[in-house]
């Protein structure tokens, strides 16, 4: 992972490991340990999908533009239906609450997409290469 990435990361694991901690806490207050139990599980699937997302598309990135691209659209969905499924199969659980796991799932998610997004916005990189040469055209 580049420095870049590596900010990246951090400005969105940091808040969402805040926010997890803080949904396990409430969940614990309202719903016992059960509950406590659903909205950590939440906030370590989250943590480790969403790392996994972003090493996979910093490996892309350096491949191409068009593979970080990709990855990106990619890593989103399967993300996105891999939460579903699990969202779905520990419905009726009775390990842990399921609706705290659910509402943890989702705060952590979007915490996490804000973190990233914010990231991205203060890394102020060069959309275009000043000095790049343009296939097709010919030197003026």
């Amino acid at each position: 992972m580049q420095a870049n990435d590596v900010r990246v990361l951090k400005g969105a694991a940091v808040p969402t490991l805040a926010v997890g901690l803080l949904a396990v806490v409430l969940a614990a207050v309202l719903t016992g340990v059960k509950g406590a139990l659903g909205a950590g599980i939440g906030l370590v699937l989250v943590a480790v999908f969403f790392t996994l997302g972003l090493v996979v598309v910093s490996w892309a990135g350096r491949v191409s533009p068009v593979a970080m691209m990709a990855a990106a659209v990619v890593g989103y969905v399967v993300k996105v239906l891999a939460i579903m499924a699990m969202l779905t199969a520990f419905q009726g659980t009775t390990a842990f609450n399921s609706r705290a796991f659910a509402l943890s799932v989702i705060a952590c998610t979007l915490t996490w997409t804000v973190g990233e997004m914010r990231g991205f916005l203060k890394l102020k990189m060069l959309y275009v290469e000043p000095d790049a040469q343009v296939p097709g055209r010919g030197s003026r």
